[in-house]
């Protein structure tokens, strides 16, 4: 833990002085000219017992009136952001370009807004949206007594609107949607699913009860910038002052968030916080969800993972709202370089010449403007970068692909095709008390620094290569291993009652090229909290979408560390016995089997 604290201070000053650079891309008056026009706008909302001000632009397409009605577009902030960010403001412009009524916000604790930050809680965000919604449907005016008579209802204050926005400004759509169901269309990008796997992922099943393995560059980097609030707005509202202890966040978020950095998660402890990070997850909420939904999530993810949207998918699906699910190049990590060629870039507002955007569009003239001939698109659509041409760079399905390739593992330390291949063995590792592995700098790209590669250190974890491939193996998913280790210290120590004594470790999979040179795919990991070291286990990796080449090989990895999580406490050595009666197995969803 030494290591972890001065290490994180300094990435996290160097986050916050990055957004203190950020330029704000602020929308100028408009002319006579311009195809529509701005006008801010200030709500007072009641919001988690708190009353406060809502900051935002309302921007009007030109020839837009009582007699002639748009529909509408809902839009607001990533954490940290606000109506003026170039993503925001453009979502603005972009489609009061295109004939809608837009209206853009900052979210509560951020910008010029009031209340405190509450992680899209949907009795507070999403009630405050929804407050937004009754603008739009002429029940309410502004404070300065604007009110909006030219957007196209469905019936006497019910706006004809869809929302838009990403990450944060993505799970505020799905909170609005669950208390306001007039919204009619819904566009949530790069957004999570259960803050309690977000924060501190447990992959393994069976280990829902306590809390997952601490990712504690991303979460602190976060509530730094939402604590820093004075240093990047001045003369914050009032609202917006919690106490000493929390400065800007509701209560239980910082005391979630405190019990995660303690490392320690007594019984009483890891109930309370996985409540709340549930609570205000669409995890808790989705059933009262009926808006039809394009989900769009970041392949490059180390944040919010595409397993997050797919769970978001396959529940929305199963319970019969209207759902498609597209996996884009982009998301919260991996460079500093941006969208690839040809895909949508919010802050460019590049709708018709890329992929997904074509698919908004389609998803609101469908839903918003009632175009029912509108054809938009396929149940799944993903990104492939191994493909050059942008134009043929997103394969489509109507369903997820499944586990249909299985390798084994064998006790030689060999990847292999079918049991009977299975040698028999034994190997082990042991953790040191400081991390010796590393998959990722959390912060690297938001603050412009080049991520040292992936590396283990010898002794420290285990792996399991396969032969070179005859032809090229597209894997599009989550794949899935089961193993079973020995551990007599983690054995002893998990009966403690507190989570934090069970055995920790990470699975990953990398691909090897021929010369021998080491992928980590996206730079993504599956931290564990092995729920009983006595027995078998399985391990859901995040999904990746990736191309291993001829004469590559694939190596799967567990490892006792990593520095972009909390990792064990105390030494717990590791044993796994391989033989064709307990191999392990590493299970791959694979396009077109």
């Amino acid at each position: 833990m030494s290591r972890r604290v001065p290490r994180s201070r300094a990435l996290l000053a160097l986050a916050l002085g990055a957004a203190l650079a950020a330029p704000l891309a602020l929308t100028p008056p408009a002319s006579a000219a311009d195809p529509y026009t701005v006008t801010p706008l200030k709500f007072t909302v009641q919001a988690g017992g708190r009353s406060c001000t809502v900051d935002a632009d309302l921007y009007r397409p030109a020839g837009v009136d009582r007699g002639h009605p748009a529909p509408a577009v809902l839009g607001t902030n990533g954490f940290g952001g606000s109506k003026s960010d170039g993503s925001t403001a453009t979502i603005g412009k972009a489609f009061a370009e295109r004939g809608y009524v837009s209206l853009v916000y900052s979210g509560l604790g951020f910008g010029r807004s009031g209340c405190l930050i509450s992680l899209d809680d949907p009795d507070i965000d999403g009630a405050a949206a929804a407050r937004l919604v009754d603008f739009l449907g002429g029940k309410r005016a502004a404070d300065d007594g604007t009110t909006a008579d030219f957007v196209t209802l469905d019936a006497p204050g019910d706006p004809r609107v869809g929302m838009i926005g990403g990450s944060y400004g993505g799970a505020v759509q799905l909170a609005t949607a669950a208390v306001d169901h007039r919204l009619d269309a819904l566009v949530p990008m790069i957004t999570w699913h259960d803050l309690a796997y977000s924060l501190a992922p447990g992959n393994a099943a069976g280990g829902t009860g306590v809390p997952g393995v601490f990712k504690w560059q991303w979460t602190n980097g976060f509530y730094l910038i939402g604590e820093g609030q004075p240093l990047l707005q001045p003369s914050l509202d009032p609202s917006r002052i919690n106490s000493l202890a929390c400065l800007h966040f509701v209560t239980r978020a910082c005391r979630t968030i405190h019990t995660l950095n303690s490392g320690s998660y007594p019984a009483d402890r890891t109930a309370e916080l996985l409540a709340f990070a549930r609570r205000v997850s669409p995890v808790s909420y989705l059933h009262r969800v009926r808006t039809p939904t394009l989900l769009v999530q970041g392949q490059a993810d180390t944040l919010f993972n595409l397993n997050e949207a797919t769970a978001t998918y396959r529940t929305l699906r199963a319970q019969g709202t209207p759902v498609k699910m597209i996996w884009q190049s982009w998301g919260h990590s991996g460079g500093v370089t941006g969208p690839a060629t040809g895909e949508l870039d919010l802050s460019k507002g590049n709708l018709e010449t890329s992929y997904v955007g074509r698919r908004v569009l389609a998803w609101f003239d469908r839903h918003l403007r009632k175009r029912t001939h509108v054809d938009t698109g396929p149940a799944f659509a993903y990104h492939r970068d191994w493909v050059t041409d942008p134009n043929r760079a997103y394969a489509t399905a109507d369903r997820l692909p499944v586990l249909s390739r299985t390798l084994y593992l064998s006790g030689d330390g060999t990847l292999v095709d079918s049991r009977d291949e299975v040698a028999r063995g034994t190997r082990g590792y042991t953790n040191w008390t400081t991390p010796t592995s590393h998959s990722e700098s959390s912060l690297a790209a938001l603050i412009g620094l080049q991520d040292p590669p992936p590396s283990d250190t010898k002794g420290t974890y285990l792996d399991w290569t396969s032969k070179p491939l005859k032809r090229p193996l597209d894997v599009v998913g989550a794949p899935r291993a089961t193993l079973k280790v020995h551990s007599p210290k983690a054995e002893r120590a998990q009966h403690s009652g507190d989570a934090a004594d069970k055995l920790v470790l990470f699975a990953k999979i990398y691909d090897v090229a021929p010369d021998g040179t080491r992928t980590l795919v996206r730079r993504l990991v599956a931290p564990v909290r092995v729920p009983d070291v006595t027995k078998s286990f399985t391990v859901t990796l995040p999904g990746v979408v990736h191309r291993y080449e001829t004469g590559h090989r694939l190596r799967f990895v567990i490892a006792a560390s990593d520095d972009a999580y909390f990792g064990n406490r105390g030494i717990k050595p590791v044993t796994v016995v391989n033989g064709p009666h307990e191999p392990g197995m590493l299970r791959l969803p694979v396009a077109g089997s």
